[in-house]
């Protein structure tokens, strides 16, 4: 199979053709391999490679993907035998000895694993640019991110080395590398698919597994494959009716959206990603939904400090399993890393409790404002990609060491004004998507608006707890009448 004729197809598309017997997963694994050898020196996108493996991979001839290559997150989805770095040089030596629910499913389901794919250090940012792996590039202008956490696995599927690969999304991790790359990216509802076995709800609930992708049907497919819940999780939540695939396929039926541009922290609103929520409420009315600006009514700074709050709990113990089971020390961590992990140590317990109960706030918001309209839309981002190392700024660094000499000294910092500033310098490029995992609603990100400059702009519509069948549905829609896949063709002049 020539890479010119791999690059026209998604997943489904080559699974069928191996079905039916005109191409064998050996012809589309080596085709995977080609294209990844292509173009991975200069993403960056690949950061562990199992090519040999892959090559000699059995799996399910019935399964819904047989023989088609799938790239792994290198954060969460385990694979038995194979090192998970979590983007870390603190966990390089961390050798799992068994499957994620999510490597369990995937090989059920027919996939062969091509190796892993860069994310930033515990997956931290909304870039991938990692002491361990280096930076990782967006192929529609290799000066720029693809985003993060999810990034390697954005620029990975966006370049055609693979249709589509693993992601996860704990404050927009699936979402903004789609935005960034051109592609589909749904985050599921907290406790559709799960994160088991050593996890019970990853990042306190806030966080899901599942796939970017080319094609919404495809993200549908692997929903089927990747959904239901696992011995010993903490909750079920209703499963549909009939599968994925078939219920993306019916009309959603005519939906009243709710729409808003201004970001929940006040903060600087692209003029690109404006126009992009703009034109699909524009097109959402041509196509018979009902279109109304209005945005859910909540405390965008407390959500923003809930958010960080996580993240310092969460980084803490991440840091500190690192020291107690591999001996890494500070310096295998990198700066802002052992910042935040200070901050996790050095938090008042009642603070970071009252924080985590106050996620219930921002659901009841949420949830009045699905009282009135069936989704909403928004830009997925704030910003266009920034530039790669461009966030790493002399600025930055001084305000984070000043911070770390400060808990160092024993001093109070977490109801300060410095606090806030990191909340507001952390999230400030993406401020859209975090409502979505401290409620646990899904939300997705289309490829709908691309600038004068060829960069793609992802818009974000969100529904309530399971509702990804209505999104999937409105997402079939608007690929109809908006054919981004014909856009990837594009991508052979810059490579």
């Amino acid at each position: 199979m020539k890479q010119s004729e791999y690059l026209r197809y998604d997943a489904t598309a080559l699974a069928d053709l191996m079905r039916r017997g005109e191409v064998t997963s050996q012809e589309v694994v080596a085709a995977a391999i080609e294209r990844a050898n292509t173009v991975n020196g200069e993403l960056n996108a690949v950061c562990q490679t199992q090519f040999s493996e892959a090559k000699m991979q059995s799996f399910p001839d019935d399964a819904p993907f047989s023989g088609v290559p799938l790239l792994l997150k290198d954060l969460a989805q385990e694979q038995a035998g194979y090192p998970c770095t979590y983007g870390s040089r603190a966990y390089r030596d961390h050798v799992p000895a068994q499957d994620s629910e999510f490597v369990r499913r995937a090989r059920k389901g027919g996939l062969v694993f091509l190796g892993r794919t860069a994310t930033p250090e515990f997956g931290l940012k909304a870039v991938t640019e990692s002491e361990l792996w280096g930076p990782t590039r967006n192929p529609w202008d290799l000066s720029r991110t693809p985003g993060g956490s999810s990034g390697g696995s954005g620029a990975a599927v966006a370049a055609g080395i693979v249709p589509m690969a693993g992601a996860n999304d704990g404050g927009g991790s699936i979402r903004i590398p789609a935005a960034y790359n051109g592609l589909f990216g749904l985050k599921p509802s907290r406790g559709r698919i799960s994160p088991g076995p050593n996890v019970g709800e990853a990042w306190t609930g806030a966080s899901a597994d599942h796939v970017v992708t080319r094609t919404v049907r495809d993200s549908a497919a692997m929903l089927d494959v990747l959904a239901g819940p696992a011995s010993g999780d903490p909750f079920r939540i209703p499963e549909p009716e009939t599968s994925w695939l078939k219920a993306m396929q019916q009309s959603p039926g005519k939906l009243k959206i709710g729409v808003f541009t201004s970001s929940p922290y006040d903060t600087e609103v692209a003029p690109e990603c404006v126009t992009a929520v703009e034109e699909t409420a524009r097109m959402l009315e041509s196509m018979g939904h009902e279109v109304e600006y209005a945005r859910p009514e909540f405390d965008g700074l407390a959500l923003a400090r809930c958010y960080l709050s996580l993240y310092f709990g969460e980084v803490s113990v991440m840091a500190q399993r690192a020291k107690e089971q591999y001996g890494a020390t500070d310096k295998d961590l990198e700066l802002d890393t052992r910042l935040l992990a200070m901050l996790g140590n050095t938090m008042p317990l009642p603070d970071y409790v009252a924080r985590r109960q106050q996620w219930n706030d921002f659901a009841r918001a949420l949830g009045a404002y699905f009282d009135r309209f069936d989704l909403y839309l928004c830009p997925t981002a704030g910003q266009l990609p920034a530039k790669v190392g461009e966030l790493d700024t002399p600025a930055h660094l001084k305000v984070a060491a000043k911070l770390m000499l400060a808990l160092k000294a024993g001093k109070l910092v977490h109801r300060s004004g410095q606090v806030d500033e990191i909340a507001m310098e952390s999230l400030a490029r993406t401020p859209f998507t975090q409502l979505a995992n401290l409620t646990g609603t899904p939300a997705m990100s289309v490829p709908m608006h691309w600038t004068r400059n060829g960069l793609p702009v992802g818009i974000q519509l969100g529904a309530a707890h399971g509702g990804e069948a209505r999104l999937l549905q409105l997402a079939a829609q608007l690929e109809e009448v908006n054919p981004w896949f014909e856009n990837y063709a594009r991508l052979d002049d810059v490579f």
